[in-house]
């Protein structure tokens, strides 16, 4: 059987931590795709639901939130501030 090379673009983080769990499993990277691609071809589609959550998930709302703290501080031209300048700010501020 012939065989062919799929490459894939991802995320370092993704990568190592599907690679962490398939090593849990016993199993590599390589073979964990196959088997999703065996499935897929297997069952004629995506073999996992692909569906939009019903409710806002938590985690977004603190992503969507962080974002706007982060425009409100570039915003502020106090974006780029370190660590030690964002304390000195608090300690100024409690007194």
């Amino acid at each position: 059987m012939a065989s062919t090379v799929l490459q894939v673009r991802m995320d370092d983080s993704l990568r190592a931590a599907a690679a962490d769990i398939a090593e849990q499993l016993g199993l590599d990277l390589p073979t964990v795709i196959r088997m999703f691609l065996k499935k897929m071809v297997a069952e004629r589609g995506v073999p996992f639901s692909l569906s939009l959550p019903r409710e806002p998930q938590p985690q977004y709302a603190a992503l969507a939130a962080m974002q706007e703290l982060g425009r409100q501080a570039a915003r502020a031209g106090i974006a780029d501030m370190t660590l030690d300048e964002i304390n000195a700010e608090i300690a100024a501020a409690r007194g």
